[in-house]
């Protein structure tokens, strides 16, 4: 005898997309001020007097600020509530781009994007919260991917339209413009989310969280130092003027986009998702050897790129419905924000690292480094993949 699936309400449908679209945004708007560093990079060089250092050292603010706040962001969510805590988060990001926007020097724009970590830690546990109790078992796998790919997404829409804008209204404007966007954001939330309840928090346990948050360190190690320094290498190793090098950004947050759907999406149907962790990051490896060929091949830096997007941005994604999966929702904040510190703390860490190597020996040994970092992190999730492999 068959069994019918249960049809769901046509208004629960609806509702799931608008909360997918919200989350996916939410997560676009909390990171979106490292890719405006990062595409426009050369223009706070050339026309505001930044320097190289300078400009990897926003990367190290923002993302300290945010593996320290993300000891304690779970707890805040579970006590507050993943409503309270999202909105709050969207008006923080509003605030610290508006002061991005409108900084003087370094020591201003430093302040500002330290302020930026503060969304960033609230974002992971705010989101993944809402997936619990708001999106039926099923479909959190898929709605993860898409949540997460809003990263990427930020990563287009800094690469692309607001880059192209930074080019009519001076860099100053575009990141206005994202700021607004930020504000509008916040009040489609309060409309869409239902009012938040008290539980009461459960952990993952925490030898797995470890493992996922050492990962998460090496992951962000390398996925930082590539979006931070990606445009300035197009722009001064291989000749791009600032709109074309912003395009590389792009071109990596639209595969960063697909990756990570995709891959979440598989992630979702498999029993253990850290078995994808592996080969994510081995083709991760691979696409930072191709950056690093791009100074004599100036075309792959293209193909490069791209990887990094499918496969290194993609592997974070999989942490998180990794996350999901195993976590009690009671306790599902806190689980994701010290995955998330350990993501944070790479961020922070990997960039400065990056920018010495290229001040002392040219971008060659960076790349170098971007690869030994991915390499490292498919070490780590090895064990995962031949302990599923014994249960086969």
């Amino acid at each position: 005898m068959r069994l019918e699936r249960p049809v769901r309400p046509a208004g629960d449908r609806t509702r799931e997309r608008w909360v997918t679209v919200l989350l996916t945004t939410t997560m676009s708007v909390s990171m979106l001020q490292l890719f405006l560093i990062g595409a426009l990079g050369p223009r706070l060089v050339g026309e505001a007097g930044i320097s190289r250092t300078a400009i990897g050292l926003t990367t190290t603010a923002g993302f300290g600020a945010a593996a320290l706040l993300s000891l304690t962001a779970g707890r805040w969510v579970d006590r507050l509530g993943a409503r309270r805590c999202l909105v709050a988060l969207l008006l923080l990001a509003a605030t610290a781009l508006a002061l991005i926007g409108s900084a003087s020097g370094t020591p201003a724009l430093l302040a500002a994007v330290a302020l930026g970590g503060l969304p960033q830690a609230l974002a992971n546990p705010a989101t993944n919260k809402v997936i619990l109790t708001a999106v039926e078992s099923g479909r959190r796998g898929a709605v993860t991917g898409w949540k997460q790919s809003g990263v990427q997404l930020g990563a287009f829409v800094a690469g692309l339209p607001l880059a192209a804008l930074a080019a009519w209204t001076g860099w100053r404007g575009a990141v206005w413009t994202a700021a607004a966007i930020a504000a509008l954001i916040a009040c489609g939330a309060v409309l869409l989310l239902a009012p938040d309840s008290a539980a009461t928090p459960v952990d993952m346990p925490r030898a797995r969280v470890g493992r996922l948050a050492l990962f998460s360190f090496l992951l962000g190690c390398g996925i930082a130092a590539v979006n931070t320094y990606l445009a300035l290498f197009g722009a001064e190793r291989l000749g791009l003027g600032p709109v074309m090098a912003a395009w590389l950004v792009a071109a990596l947050g639209v595969t960063g986009v697909a990756g990570r759907v995709i891959w979440s999406r598989r992630a979702g149907r498999l029993g253990q998702a850290e078995v994808l962790l592996t080969p994510l990051t081995a083709g991760a490896c691979g696409a930072a050897l191709l950056l690093a060929a791009a100074s004599w091949a100036p075309f792959l830096v293209w193909a490069g790129a791209a990887a990094v997007g499918a496969f290194a941005v993609a592997g974070n994604a999989v942490t998180m419905v990794s996350v999901i999966k195993r976590a009690d929702p009671r306790g599902a904040s806190r689980d994701s924000a010290l995955v998330s510190a350990g993501f944070f703390a790479g961020f922070a860490t990997g960039p400065p690292l990056f920018g010495i190597l290229v001040e002392a020996g040219g971008y060659g040994p960076g790349w170098t480094l971007v690869a030994a970092e991915f390499a490292v992190a498919a070490a780590v999730a090895a064990p995962s993949r031949f302990r599923a492999g014994a249960l086969r």
